[in-house]
């Protein structure tokens, strides 16, 4: 348990430093979590296993939102098996939610692992390993609460120049197809002035964007009565001098409020840039998915978001074929897609997760109805990205260089980032961009668009930034590395990864 004085031995049997690498699916917040379970194996004198390299300790930070996660898991394990069999005093720990869900039924199907822990009690990772050692047998610790907020441990960061601040954690709502809140519990609340520090000392280490972070970001406040705290919040990250770009992840349309747009449209260095759920377009189904808004407020809230900030880029998680779901639902959807024109959406083919209210309603649609609506709703979405993202060129763009975003970088010379409305962009590799860091920015024009990136052939100007020193800086240290390893795409922000959909509130 967190406190207590046991001593962790961090050596194998040659005294050799033990090493770690840790897998993580699913969303954010998980990322986020991973983040911390790294930085509190490294305070406990564990080192990073290098890419390649068998870790003395393998941590799984599972998710149970996403389809097959249970086989997915499971079947790692089993690959995992022999290898731990022939590497004497390997271990093997699973956490995260599906963790807080099957518990002590991780142990039973697979009896090599070595520790289990939920996603409350994450800071118990190092002392559960050492208690596993001495003891030579399974530890499964899960608690019902929170034990202490993920964003008061240890960390260690994926990005230099980029960051998660978690605001928040857990969740109020009681979404039919959703099984966070009774994983992730009640809403948690950090104070405002705990969140700023955390800012303030990112930005100290040449952090010039964060991503606040919550399972419904916009309720911030609930737990200290200020309905207006997100708000707030915004404002206050606009003095934090040195930070230049502000994101959050993901609000609820039904706690939207005017505040945050006059917020977002007033504060300088908060993007205009919005990821807000949308699920269905079909008031019905909403309420089906006991989803506490309707169409009509949702798209009220785009219509007042592009008038505060025309140039805002909005972006939506879909689950197609929820239970009940007819043609003329599906039709709904299609509407309210053409009407919001989003810059993309993340569309989810919806599956049964069993524990959900979803999984046991009748008129379960078939898979083959889902899967051709599904193509109708992907064709639809990629006809407006494309239309969207053709908007944008000729435009001169501020592009914030970011490492890994380009999968196919090496082989085109190229250089990737962001731009300040998150979409992604390619650079040319002239003799000007080749001079920026990941971390540094760079003035480009865009001379090109697809529907889910665009080129800029024309690098106008770089420039050298404190995060891109601390990218560099970061470089000559040494470090053994194995990056996290995903499940599923995230967000390209606060690391270098592409871009996913929100904190656990699509599927």
């Amino acid at each position: 348990m967190t406190g207590t004085t046991q001593t962790v031995t961090t050596q194998d049997a040659e005294g050799a430093t033990r090493t770690y690498e840790v897998r993580t699916y699913g969303c954010q917040m998980n990322v986020h979590d991973s983040e911390r379970l790294s930085g509190l194996l490294e305070d406990a004198g564990y080192v990073r296993a290098a890419e390649g390299q068998t870790p003395d300790v393998v941590v799984f930070n599972t998710c149970a939102v996403r389809e097959n996660a249970d086989n997915r898991l499971y079947g790692n394990l089993g690959h995992l098996r022999p290898i731990k069999m022939a590497r004497e005093g390997m271990q093997i720990a699973v956490g995260g939610c599906l963790a807080q869900k099957d518990q002590g039924e991780i142990v039973r199907r697979a009896p090599w692992v070595d520790v289990v822990f939920g996603t409350h009690n994450i800071g118990s990772l190092p002392v559960l390993l050492e208690r596993a050692r001495i003891a030579e047998e399974a530890q499964v610790e899960i608690k019902e609460s929170l034990e202490t907020f993920p964003s008061t441990l240890p960390s260690r960061r994926e990005s230099a120049y980029a960051a998660w601040v978690a605001i928040s954690v857990g969740c109020n709502n009681t979404c039919t197809f959703c099984i966070v809140p009774s994983l992730r519990g009640k809403e948690k609340d950090r104070r405002p002035g705990d969140v700023l520090n955390e800012v303030r000392t990112l930005v100290d280490q040449g952090v010039l964007e964060i991503t606040l972070l919550g399972q419904n970001v916009n309720t911030y406040g609930v737990e200290f009565g200020d309905r207006l705290a997100f708000g707030k919040l915004l404002r206050a990250c606009g003095d934090v001098e040195g930070l230049e770009r502000v994101r959050f992840t993901s609000p609820h349309p039904a706690a939207f409020t005017d505040d945050v747009i006059a917020a977002m449209a007033e504060t300088p260095n908060v993007m205009h840039q919005l990821h807000m759920p949308l699920q269905s377009g079909s008031d019905r189904v909403l309420k089906a998915m006991r989803r506490s808004y309707r169409s009509e407020r949702y798209l009220g809230i785009i219509e007042r978001v592009r008038a505060a900030m025309p140039d805002a880029a909005i972006s939506t998680d879909i689950i197609v074929g929820f239970p009940g779901e007819t043609e003329e639902d599906f039709q709904q959807t299609l509407d309210v897609v053409r009407q919001s024109r989003f810059a993309n959406a993340f569309t989810f083919q919806y599956s049964i997760r069993p524990g959900t209210p979803a999984a046991t309603m009748e008129d379960q649609v078939p898979k083959a109805v889902v899967q051709e609506r599904y193509e109708r709703l992907v064709a639809l979405q990629e006809e407006i990205s494309w239309a969207e993202n053709r908007t944008q060129v000729g435009r001169t763009l501020e592009v914030l260089v970011a490492e890994g975003e380009g999968r196919k970088d090496d082989a085109t010379h190229r250089l990737s980032g962001r731009a300040a409305d998150n979409r992604l962009v390619h650079l040319a590799a002239t003799d000007a961009a080749a001079a920026a860091r990941p971390g540094d920015m760079v003035t480009v024009e865009v001379t090109y668009a697809a529907p889910h990136h665009l080129v800029a052939d024309k690098v106008l100007s770089v420039r050298r930034t404190r995060a891109g020193d601390a990218w560099e800086a970061r470089q000559a240290a040494p470090r053994q590395d194995a990056a996290v390893s995903l499940g599923m795409p995230t967000v390209g922000r606060p690391a270098p990864l592409p871009a996913q959909p929100s904190a656990c509130s699509a599927v």
